[in-house]
């Protein structure tokens, strides 16, 4: 085998995972919304039984601000790379900041939870979806699309 074709072969299978690979980050947006509400929703309702295994997760400040972390920080490469690269909408910018406006709000006034957490997540699922088929709408020169 000739060096050249050698090397072509090996740069080939090193870098064909991360041609291969396609990472669609409003529905990691959306994923990890989902996640959120189902965290928020369901652990109240088993909360007489998680203390029995030693499970802490409802009120645990750092898990919650962990989640809500990663849903900003994937909301925001998301939406702002569908906004630059494809779409120039704002609406879907506006209604993931209104969504996480609520979501933080969720945080500090524990006793309305449910009343900020059901907007909060439809906002933000919502602006990712919208991002996503505006994404997909638009006429780009992107790699992540084929239009």
């Amino acid at each position: 085998m000739k060096p050249t074709k050698f090397c072509n072969t090996i740069a080939f299978i090193v870098f064909l995972p991360t041609m291969a690979t396609k990472i669609n980050w409003d529905a990691m947006g959306i994923i990890t919304s989902v996640a959120c509400a189902i965290h928020c929703a369901l652990l109240p309702v088993l909360i007489t039984s998680m203390p029995l295994f030693g499970i802490d997760i409802i009120h645990n400040l750092f898990f919650e601000w962990m989640m809500i972390g990663i849903a900003f920080i994937i909301g925001i490469y998301a939406l702002l790379h569908g906004y630059v690269k494809h779409h120039h909408n704002s609406i879907p910018l506006i209604l993931f900041t209104l969504g996480f406006i609520l979501l933080l709000l969720k945080q500090w006034f524990h006793q309305q939870e449910f009343l900020f957490l059901t907007p909060a997540v439809v906002c933000i699922i919502g602006a990712h979806y919208y991002n996503y088929t505006l994404c997909h709408k638009s006429k780009c020169s992107s790699p992540h699309h084929k239009h």
